[in-house]
Parts: C-alpha cells; structure tokens; sequence
C-alpha cells in the first residue's frame, strides 16, 4: 500500500478493463484493492468494498465502453459505496468516457448527454476525474470538479519513433478539418518537417461519409493518420484508400479509443492499411483483435498521472512530449 501524507492510495478495478487495471497498480507500485462485483437474479448489479477505505484517497478504473450503460452504472454505484464509507477522495479514471460524442444540441430537442453523465458523476460523490482524450476538449468544463485530461499522443508518438515508422518523407494527416489541432501535436512531437494533410469529407449522417478531396501533398510518402476514435473503421478505410488513391506509398493510423463496432475488425484487416495503432483504453475481446492490429499500453500514463496528483505534483509535463517509462 502507497501512502501519501496522512492518506493511504487505493485503486479499484471494475469490470470494463481490468487488463489495464492491473497494469495500472503495478506501475504505480499497489496491489489492486478488494472489491466484489456481482449481479442478482434480475441482473440488477451488486457492489461490495471489502477493505475500509475510511480516509483513503481511492482511484477507480473504469472505461465506459460497452456495454456501456451496464459500466456507467457499475461506477455510479461503486462511488455511491465508497462515499458512504468514508473515502477522503474518490478519483475516477475514465481512459474512454462513453457519451462523450453527444456533447452538443446538433438539432433541436436533443439531449447533452455528455453533460448529463458529468452531472450523475459529480452529483453521486466522485471529487475528480482522469480521462483520456475526450472527444470534445469542452467535456473538460461540464464539471465543476477538477478533471486531469490525458492525451494518448505522447504514447502514439513513442511508438512510432521506437517502431522506425517515421522517416524524413513521413505526412500527418487529419481525417476531417476537426482533427487537425491533434494532427499538428502529432507532427510536432514526431519533430516532422511536413505540412499536415487534411480529407475533406462530407457526412451525410452518423457512421457515414463521403471522401471529397485531400488537402495537401501526400504523393510518395508514407502517411499517418490520427483520430481519437476508431468505431466502425469506415470512415478512416475510405481516407486510407482515398490517400493511396492520390498517390501515397503507405497508409498507417493512430488512434487513442478502438470501438471496433460491427463488422469493423474484417473492414480494417482488409482495407490498405499497414498497421492500425490503438491504445488499450478499451479493453478489446480476442475477436475483435486482428493481425494489423497493434495496442499501445496507457498503464504507465495514468500511472505517473495518478502518482503526481497524490504528491501534488503537476500532471501537465504528461501532455506535450513523447511519452517513455522505462
């Protein structure tokens, strides 16, 4: 057990990422804390903390990936637990926030439901969050609590330099207009000389698009896309395919949350990519793994992360620079 002025740290696995978890603990140096996680007969969930927590920072780990509405409500009711016992803080770490793309009224009478899940979580006793790369930055300030906001960038970054993706005729390229604060990052920690490239895409509704045009000089060089999520994967197959098209010798795409909905696994193993780079903010079952596929660990991410804020200790040194623990 750590222990950090008058408080002992305890981290709490939950059921949605326990791989991470683990690794998590380990890299912060604790052994995970006892919890039991159970349903009834009805399927209702049942939570019981079998070690006290009076007076304990505590950190719980849990992706709200799906099942998604099963997850978010294991949390509610593990914050509920843990503030009824007498925790001193109870930190939430969230390395994939589901709802986070419903951040905004895009017609009318629709919900915020970003908004809304930051309610439920500050209003059931949780006292900070960490999560990673939320889809929208303004997540950050639908909370009246503190929230640490990682970025898998650094980890991305690190892997493609130690990996020998990157050489000098090496693009960055955004997959929509939206993305390209996140390609420039990328590029500068790459310490690439090249403009950026952009896809111009139309979307007619959700999950689908329409490739217009590449914005940029993508011709004989090796191209590396960067989104923060990899759903269905074919918005992303069609840019790749769109950016061979336009005369790129080799495709490759970073992304810090893989969803891989439906059919997307087989959509990706068989699209031009070379590899398709993802961390492990979900926990990804074996089939929806494939031979393209490479997870990048965010244990020790969140791990110093977590270290810093109980030493009070900035966190900002984690945002804008590779990322490498030995």
């Amino acid at each position: 057990m750590a222990t950090y002025g008058d408080a002992h740290l305890k981290i709490f696995s939950l059921s949605s990422n326990h791989p991470l978890a683990e690794k998590v603990a380990a890299s912060v140096g604790v052994e995970l804390s006892a919890i039991n996680l159970a349903r009834f007969s009805d399927n209702e969930i049942q939570v019981n903390i079998e070690e006290s927590v009076r007076g304990d920072n505590v950190y719980v780990i849990q992706s709200t990936s799906a099942p998604v509405n099963d997850n978010l409500m294991e949390l509610m009711i593990t914050i509920d637990a843990l503030r009824r016992a007498s925790a001193k803080s109870i930190n939430i770490v969230m390395p994939y926030y589901g709802y986070a793309r419903q951040d905004r009224k895009a017609r009318s009478r629709e919900p915020i439901t970003a908004k809304l899940v930051a309610n439920m979580l500050e209003s059931v006793g949780a006292t900070r969050v960490i999560a990673m790369d939320l889809h929208a930055a303004q997540i950050q300030g639908f909370f009246d609590i503190p929230v640490d906001h990682l970025v898998g960038a650094p980890l991305l970054a690190d892997y493609l330099l130690t990996s020998g993706i990157v050489d000098d005729n090496t693009v960055i390229v955004s997959p929509d207009h939206g993305g390209v604060t996140r390609a420039r990052k990328l590029a500068e920690m790459l310490g690439s000389q090249e403009p950026i490239a952009i896809i111009d895409k139309r979307r007619p509704k959700a999950n689908i698009a329409q490739i217009m045009n590449i914005i940029g000089d993508v011709k004989g060089k090796r191209a590396i896309m960067i989104d923060d999520i990899i759903d269905t994967g074919g918005t992303i197959a069609k840019g790749a395919q769109k950016l061979i098209d336009e005369g790129a010798r080799e495709v490759y795409v970073v992304a810090s949350h893989a969803i891989l909905s439906g059919n997307a696994p087989e959509l990706l193993q068989s699209s031009v990519f070379k590899q398709v780079i993802v961390t492990d903010s979900i926990a990804l079952p074996e089939e929806k793994k494939f031979e393209k596929l490479v997870q990048v660990t965010t244990a020790d991410l969140i791990g110093e992360a977590i270290v810093r804020i109980n030493e009070n200790k900035a966190v900002s040194p984690l945002f804008n620079s590779r990322f490498h623990r030995n």
